[in-house]
């Protein structure tokens, strides 16, 4: 519970300043899905070493780590994606919402990659 709780704190910074530049770039004319891609991956590379060290206290390698990391955030943009080209894409739905929704649902989906995959306690032999 402690994680997630961390996890929250490290998530709701960064995502609320990257869900009002997703507003701010969407509202200037560019494309959600455009708009979005370019903020995940400023978003992913921000919370890593904040998650690492603080959310999971991870003592492994931190290359491996942030392979790993980068893995699980391909899954997460792959799915925030889908979430767009289906809701706003093809049913219609309002971009702004859909991507507000997405980014709880990414959130969750991350977070149980994070701990069963990049930060898994049986990590921490890893060569650092």
């Amino acid at each position: 519970m402690r994680q997630l709780l961390r996890y929250a704190l490290v998530g709701i910074g960064s995502n609320v300043a990257g869900f009002l530049a997703y507003l701010a770039i969407t509202g200037l004319g560019v494309g959600p899905k455009l708009a979005m891609s370019c903020l995940y991956v400023a978003g992913a590379s921000a919370s890593f070493f904040g998650n690492r060290a603080w959310t999971f206290s991870h003592k492994g390698s931190v290359h491996a780590s942030a392979v790993r990391f980068a893995m699980a955030h391909v899954l997460g943009y792959l799915l925030n994606l889908s979430i767009l080209v289906l809701f706003v894409d093809h049913l219609g739905y309002p971009h702004q919402l859909v991507q507000a929704v997405a980014i709880v649902v990414v959130a969750f989906f991350l977070f149980a990659l994070f701990r069963a995959f990049v930060f898994a306690p049986g990590r921490e032999r890893e060569r650092r």
